[in-house]
């Protein structure tokens, strides 16, 4: 779980609602009212200021190489070689030996799941044939359709493999990943028996990320491709950027309710060294106001008629007046109102 820091900006949309309970619930006399002259002078006052106002909030988040995916079998064998833990690999390597022959890692979003040989049409046929493109054969047009040309091509990657020479692809030989992968855990062992749907490998992602839950309440930080700072376990920051957000529901259990939560992944240019797995800190900046005019949010005052206002100070007489509000972020406010400039000087709680 994550925790909130002291240090949390809210948004707007957010900190109305508790503004409204935080600041002084003066009421006034109507509408009119709100630009009532009055001689009482407030216990504290502040100047109000032209600034960049940015809404930022720090969670704590854990850096690793981010979810595990399981490469299953879809032959039945005998394992007769797995790739070591934390190794890495890139397509066109085996993830495994079944029966002395290897399952080849290729790239790409859709499954293998029909035999490919000559006649054969589909986006499957594409993706496979982008494969053996990259892996250096040629001689083929790369489409949607499996021809003669491919089936040569195959045979001529089927025999650098060690495997016979069909021409055609068997959905157990070939498993597809979005890149490289690094070998997480091993589910099966050197040896073992496997069926069709047997796993073999648990894998992730080369590159480290760092993973933040947050609470539904703070959807507004979790902005694919928004720039994060994130602060190392040696006090060290680097930059990043959101690359992936989802909605997960947590089940209930016993007596804790069911929840929704948002995870959001983050990327890095380059990664940070010598780190495997550690827990950080990711400072999110949902938005920012340049050069408005804000107060500190207990300046602010329920105005009877609703809404909220300001006691502008002038000497050793005060008016208020009706403003409208912004953005909320570090304990100061965005207003706008008449006669509510850089320098007015405000009445606030204390």
């Amino acid at each position: 779980m994550t925790r909130r820091r002291a240090t949390i900006a809210v948004a707007a949309v957010v900190t109305v609602g508790a503004a409204a309970a935080a600041v002084a619930a003066v009421r006034l006399p109507d509408a009119a009212g709100s630009e009532q002259t009055k001689s009482e002078l407030p216990p504290a006052t502040a100047s109000v200021r032209k600034e960049t106002l940015v809404d930022r909030q720090s969670e704590d988040g854990t850096l690793a190489y981010g979810d595990t995916t399981t490469l299953a079998a879809k032959l039945s064998g005998t394992v007769t070689a797995l790739p070591a833990l934390e190794s890495t690999i890139k397509r066109g390597r085996a993830v495994a030996r079944i029966d002395n022959k290897p399952v080849v890692l290729l790239y790409g979003a859709l499954p293998a799941y029909r035999k490919l040989g000559v006649g054969v049409e589909g986006s499957d046929v594409l993706q496979f044939e982008r494969n053996l493109w990259a892996l250096g054969y040629r001689g083929f047009t790369v489409d949607k359709t499996y021809s003669s040309a491919t089936a040569s091509a195959v045979r001529e990657w089927q025999d650098d493999l060690g495997l016979s020479e069909t021409g055609t692809v068997e959905p157990g030989r070939i498993v597809y990943a979005a890149g490289p992968v690094r070998v997480d855990s091993r589910t099966a062992a050197v040896g073992s028996i496997v069926q069709p749907g047997s796993e073999l490998l648990a894998v992730t992602g080369t590159a480290r990320v760092a993973t933040v839950e947050l609470a539904i309440g703070d959807q507004r930080l979790a902005r694919r491709g928004a720039a994060v700072e994130v602060t190392l376990p040696d006090g060290g920051t680097t930059k990043a950027k959101i690359t992936g957000v989802e909605t997960v529901v947590v089940p209930a259990q016993g007596q804790e309710p069911a929840s929704t939560k948002i995870v959001v992944t983050i990327g890095f240019t380059k990664a940070p060294k010598g780190l495997d797995q550690a827990s950080v800190t990711v400072e999110f900046t949902a938005s920012q106001r340049r050069n408005v005019l804000t107060v500190p949010v207990e300046a602010l005052l329920a105005l009877a008629e609703g809404g909220y206002g300001v006691q502008v100070v002038d000497g050793a007489t005060t008016r208020i007046v009706a403003v409208t509000t912004g953005l909320f972020a570090d304990g100061r406010v965005e207003i706008t109102g008449d006669g509510i400039s850089d320098g007015t000087v405000v009445g606030t709680a204390s």
